[in-house]
């Protein structure tokens, strides 16, 4: 397990660690975050630090935040414990609890890695995620990005300077089922977290379809994810160089910032994607999918349309550019 550990934390790293680099692991309470904390601190002894996100959501987290702490002093690790500010509460109906929860826990554990200067953090994602994540995402109707895997490693934002540093995956090989064994091994009894089991979340009951249903394999869905993603890898590749050739961005007093692209003879897909490029050039919040489909069907019709404050013009040539102000009068 140790061997298997090391290889895999190293691949998706891409490099040696470095002598004295640590190892950020953030640990919930749950089998496979205590897993990766075992695994980390038995193949990287000595370079390994832990945290824990109390997001005060439950009055179980407090222990739930002190047994972890337990762990890792029995292990010889550093363990700290963030809880977010009386500031930071989730706003009702800005975003689910869920999402709320995630985003503050990325930040905080970042904000704390920043002062320990830690660059790489790792999370316990591993292979029944990845196949769980893919059929939610296919039942939403994602395209070629939305379907791809969960990526092994993402980077963020060490130092006001923009050093990168990596949150790490190296479980997506893994299956629950084995972590889950080497907890108990250990002796160890995991959080037992009461919204695994929430029907309110598309998780759950994705989770008891694929229990209940032995024909879609976890490994081939998470399989089915990777070759995804190496496509998506492929069509950003092309857009890129698409970009380079047939996008031009202008300036002007008068008009500001305007995009021009050539999208003939391309198919459906790169022309979408060559206008989100648009959007992100002219530094507008990119739109969801449902909206710029809409977007690109009437500038196949030839009729002119806005979308996120960007005025779409269609012809030989598109042209991108800040719509201009109502007239309220």
């Amino acid at each position: 397990m140790n061997t298997r550990f090391h290889t895999d934390l190293l691949a998706t790293l891409g490099r040696p660690l470095d002598l004295g680099e640590q190892l950020g692991v953030a640990v919930s309470g749950g089998p496979d975050s205590l897993a990766l904390l075992l695994l980390a601190q038995a193949a990287f002894s000595g370079q390994v630090v832990a945290v824990t996100v109390d997001h005060g959501l439950r009055p179980e987290a407090a222990g739930e935040a002190a047994m972890v702490a337990g762990v890792a002093a029995s292990l010889g690790l550093h363990h700290a414990i963030l809880r977010p500010g009386p500031a930071e509460p989730p706003r009702p109906g800005a975003t689910s609890i869920q999402q709320w929860a995630r985003q503050l826990r990325y930040r905080l554990i970042e904000d704390w890695a920043r002062g320990r200067g830690i660059g790489l953090l790792l999370t316990a994602h591993h292979l029944d995620d990845q196949a769980e994540t893919f059929l939610m995402r296919a039942n939403r109707g994602a395209g070629v990005a939305g379907l791809s895997a969960i990526r092994p490693s993402r980077g963020w934002a060490t130092a006001e300077d923009g050093e990168t540093g990596h949150w790490l995956r190296p479980l997506l090989g893994w299956r629950r089922t084995e972590l889950v064994a080497l907890v108990r091994q250990a002796g160890l009894t995991p959080v037992d977290d009461p919204a695994n089991r929430d029907d309110r979340h598309d998780r759950t009951h994705v989770r008891r379809l694929l229990a209940a249903t032995p024909a879609l394999s976890p490994p081939r869905l998470a399989r089915a994810a990777a070759n995804l993603a190496e496509a998506e890898a492929a069509l950003d590749w092309m857009v890129e160089r698409l970009w380079t050739d047939r996008a031009t961005v202008e300036a002007s007093e008068e008009r500001g910032v305007r995009v021009v692209l050539d999208p003939a003879d391309l198919p459906r897909e790169l022309r979408r994607r060559l206008l989100l490029r648009g959007f992100d050039g002219l530094g507008v919040a990119l739109p969801r999918l449902d909206k710029l489909d809409r977007l690109l069907a009437l500038l196949d019709a030839g009729r002119r349309a806005t979308l996120a404050g960007v005025m779409v013009t269609p012809g030989v040539r598109w042209r991108m550019e800040a719509a201009p102000p109502r007239n309220h009068a």
